[in-house]
């Protein structure tokens, strides 16, 4: 079994390379993995591609990674939020791209690249201009949208606890895009609240099996993003 610790966020966002896709778990906060996207804000990496539910918060988490410009595109489904101030301000000087998703075609077309299914069709868009452009075909009288998976480099995500060797299970909502970006992305990193040892997870709780992760450090003290964000407070580094 491969051993798949690393002791800190530097070290388990160090290879993120310019250019890259990279998926971000959260439900608005639930599951948001705010010290990795922090380590990414330190290490640099620049003309992303970012898939996640939604685009930030305040100043903080990945709104503080599109603020610092280092995001190239984002792909998500609710791209303005009541608290949402970084991306809307961006988007509209055309300093970001947005492709706009439903939320359960964004969570379809990522789990497909995990099944390995480079495609499906869907008729949650049909007659509408997220349609556009695409292959639309009729099925048993109704018309149906194609629309292809989205698989990633990187995937970002957040679980409650974890082994050595890459087993997770998460806390109830935070579970969300979780499960199905680890099986998306070439390189699935994940911080976690507690670090167990083998076998203190029981098999049959297991969400994510380890095969699907790659990196796993522990951060027992997350910070909590609603109270950054309702402190009006920017990213200025959080160290682990």
């Amino acid at each position: 079994m491969i051993n798949k610790q690393v002791q800190s966020v530097k070290e388990a966002v160090s290879d993120i390379f310019d250019g890259a896709t990279v998926m971000i778990s959260g439900f608005g906060e639930a599951g948001s993995p705010v010290e990795l996207i922090h380590a990414l804000v330190d290490q640099g990496a620049k003309d992303l591609t970012v898939v996640s539910n939604n685009a930030g918060s305040g100043h903080v988490g990945l709104a503080a990674l599109i603020e610092n410009r280092q995001v190239r595109k984002i792909i998500c489904s609710f791209p303005r939020t009541a608290i949402s101030v970084v991306f809307p301000e961006l988007y509209r000087a055309g300093k970001i791209e947005l492709e706009l998703v439903p939320q359960g075609t964004l969570a379809e077309r990522i789990r497909a690249a995990g099944a390995g299914i480079p495609a499906f069709f869907t008729s949650t868009t049909v007659n509408t201009p997220l349609a556009e452009g695409k292959e639309i075909r009729r099925f048993n009288g109704h018309s149906y949208v194609l629309e292809e998976a989205i698989k990633a480099d990187f995937a970002l995500v957040k679980c409650a606890a974890a082994d050595k060797y890459g087993n997770l299970v998460y806390n109830k909502t935070a579970r969300n895009f979780g499960p199905v970006m680890c099986m998306a992305a070439n390189t699935t990193i994940v911080q976690a609240r507690k670090l167990v040892d083998p076998g203190a997870i029981d098999p049959e709780h297991v969400v994510t099996p380890g095969i699907f992760v790659h990196r796993v450090v522990e951060i027992i003290h997350p910070v909590d993003e609603s109270k950054l964000v309702a402190e009006n407070k920017k990213y200025h580094g959080i160290k682990q």
